[in-house]
């Protein structure tokens, strides 16, 4: 925006300057919006992979009835759920999201978008076992009740004029006090506490959907190059798809059937 506004300056007559500044932001606004809908389409891609390789897992994983009730568990459902396997599956995924977040600026657009992938694919196998816990009818439902709410918090934040700076620090205090809550009700084992987290967790991952949009809106630049636009966009689907994944499961601790 400022080398556009800085290159207007030059002119002096109004109606020049008038034009060009019009031409300028139609040029700005089109690559924003060709660069967001980058960032949704590897937001969505990933969630798709993920979902695609949880199902896949799930069905390699377990022995069903005929009437759909799981009866057992495969050698790869033991392997998946059974093992020291499982803690790897479970961890690698967070292996991954720290390996991106500090390497970005080493790794090309190409690389970042391989290991995006990479990082979707161990989610998918990290999440399987929720269809051991969940019916599929109460999953289904759910995913869509999250689509709904991600997408309307998202398109508040990319439009609303308000400065959401401030929201998103809270909203990181609270994000840390709902892992550490979490840490220590895995000992405890409350179900008011695992109740009062998933609330929280909600209301937290609803509110960093539209704080999360606004800021990867404000990280585009017309003058960025194609390589860190690529990037820039890998790593703000990233941060849209981590939102999406834990209000699914927060939602999920809320409203899901089990079995």
């Amino acid at each position: 925006m400022a080398i556009y506004l800085s290159y207007i300056m030059e002119f002096n007559k109004p109606n020049i300057q008038s034009k060009v500044t019009d031409a300028k932001t139609y040029v700005i606004d089109e690559g924003l919006r060709a660069y967001m809908l980058k960032v949704y389409n590897y937001m969505a891609s990933g969630i798709f992979l993920t979902g695609i390789i949880s199902l896949f897992l799930f069905k390699l994983s377990v022995v069903m009835a005929p009437d759909g009730s799981i009866t057992g568990l495969t050698s790869v459902g033991n392997a998946l759920y059974n093992s020291a396997l499982m803690w790897i599956v479970m961890l690698a995924p967070l292996g991954v999201v720290f390996y991106m977040s500090f390497g970005i600026r080493k790794m090309s657009a190409t690389k970042a978008q391989m290991t995006f992938w990479i990082f979707a694919a161990l989610m998918g196998a990290s999440l399987s076992s929720i269809f051991l816990v969940y019916t599929g009818a109460s999953i289904t439902r759910v995913f869509f009740i999250t689509a709904g709410t991600f997408g309307a918090m998202s398109i508040y934040g990319y439009t609303t004029k308000r400065d959401l700076t401030k929201l998103g620090s809270f909203l990181m205090m609270g994000l840390i006090g709902i892992i550490i809550a979490s840490i220590v009700n895995m000992f405890m084992k409350s179900s008011m506490m695992h109740f009062v987290i998933s609330i929280l967790g909600v209301l937290i991952f609803v509110g960093l959907t539209a704080y999360d949009t606004q800021k990867i809106k404000n990280m585009y630049l017309a003058s960025d190059t194609g390589e860190i636009m690529g990037k820039k966009a890998v790593m703000g689907a990233l941060t849209l798809y981590l939102d999406f994944i834990n209000l699914f499961i927060m939602l999920l601790r809320l409203f899901g059937q089990r079995r």
